[in-house]
């Protein structure tokens, strides 16, 4: 097997993450697929309530 150039370098990806903070966004994750580079962020997200949350707020008396 031959060892093949990354398409994405590591420079790439601080590049477009440094573009992202600087839009006012906060990044959660970052994937790279092969030849794309995916960044997550938590804006427009409801946080998720746990399990344990939803079973208090039920049984609160």
């Amino acid at each position: 097997m031959m060892n093949r150039p990354a398409t994405i370098r590591q420079a790439d990806i601080a590049r477009t993450v440094k573009g992202v903070v600087a839009a006012g966004l906060s990044v959660s994750r970052v994937e790279v697929d092969g030849g794309k580079l995916v960044i997550y962020t938590n804006e427009g997200v409801a946080p998720q309530e746990s399990p344990l949350e939803a079973w208090r707020r039920q049984n609160a008396s």
